[in-house]
């Protein structure tokens, strides 16, 4: 049933909601699911050119309705205008009002990775949306991968890509390891009990903190916010502080489905004109690994567009900061040309 949010101050129409089943979903483990949950947000008209937008780990479509992003490209004369565009954001499988593991398969639901998730975000959008062909693909962290899997395995769905802080390379580096000791932090606390709680592990707060604090945030941004430890101490108690709701089941789901990411083999094969988005300061995608320029040569019609590092980015979470690069997407949408799709 579709669903009207409430009235925005970013400028452009309410959000709809609604949900849409996937019948006999078969994941990479070969393991089908007779009826997979999908969960959605659409704003603007379906008459629109169509817009996928695709949210981070641990996220969901609403956490890109900021004002720091919406705000910033979905009102009248804004780079993704709500009047000309069809803005879908799917809430990813295991996050969200999607289906995932808290709804009561706990760690017998499958073990799903991004492959997945994206065919999940297909099929979505052709078998329920009718939609054959978008004119901009963008995602962001998780939802940027997920857009250079886009890239590679449906060529020719989308006019342009913009993949944002993400790199279309093999999962590795201290990105993992991070990613892997989160895991095994949560995995190994005795509250956890190998997913069969009654009530969520007390520990999990304090490692999803730790983990936040590590990849994201920006260097500068936090020295400039916490120059005193008794400030450092202030910003981690505010941390601490704030609501928490995650799942440790789905929390260790959604981390672990990046095991396997590596779209690089296919990167020759993107039909759409790519601009990727990273951050000078991206603690997870630092560019001094050389990785992100040496894949970008690669990509047929593609460049690179890095924000430089400030007291004013904050590091991998720069990107839901849409200031930073709409100038450079306006002239995307105005430059690349539309294609026909599949």
């Amino acid at each position: 049933m579709l669903q009207t949010g409430h009235c925005n101050a970013g400028n452009y129409p309410s959000p709809k909601e609604a949900d849409w089943i996937a019948r006999d979903f078969r994941f990479n483990t070969g393991e089908v699911m007779p009826e997979l949950r999908l969960h959605y947000r659409t704003v603007g008209a379906p008459s629109g050119e169509p817009v996928l937008i695709l949210h981070g780990t641990t996220g969901t479509g609403a956490s890109m309705l900021t004002p720091d992003f919406a705000g910033e490209l979905f009102g009248p004369g804004q780079p993704l205008d709500a009047g000309k565009y069809f803005i879908i954001l799917p809430d990813a499988i295991g996050a969200g009002g999607s289906s995932k593991p808290s709804d009561g398969l706990r760690i017998r639901f499958p073990a799903y990775n991004y492959d997945d998730m994206v065919l999940a975000q297909h099929r979505l959008l052709t078998e329920h949306l009718r939609i054959r062909h978008l004119r901009l693909l963008i995602g962001n962290s998780m939802g940027g991968m997920h857009a250079w899997i886009w890239g590679v395995r449906y060529p020719d769905f989308m006019d342009a890509l913009v993949p944002m802080a993400s790199q279309p390379t093999e999962m590795s580096g201290r990105n993992w390891m991070l990613r892997r000791m989160l895991i095994e932090m949560v995995r190994n606390d005795p509250e956890y009990r190998d997913g069969d709680y009654t009530s969520q592990p007390s520990s999990l707060r304090f490692y999803n903190a730790f983990f936040a604090l590590a990849t994201n945030g920006g260097t500068l941004a936090y020295q400039k916010a916490a120059p005193t430890i008794d400030l450092a101490d202030k910003y981690v108690d505010a941390r601490l502080a704030q609501p928490f709701t995650l799942d440790a089941n789905d929390f260790l789901y959604q981390w672990g489905a990046s095991r396997g990411y590596n779209p690089a083999p296919g990167l020759e094969n993107i039909k759409a004109t790519v601009l990727a988005i990273n951050a000078a300061d991206d603690e997870r995608y630092p560019p001094e690994t050389g990785l992100m320029e040496r894949a970008m040569q690669l990509v047929p019609n593609g460049r690179l567009h890095l924000i430089p590092a400030s007291e004013d980015t904050c590091g991998h979470g720069t990107t839901g900061l849409a200031r930073f690069y709409k100038r450079e997407l306006q002239e995307l949408l105005q430059t690349t040309p539309r294609r026909s799709g599949e």
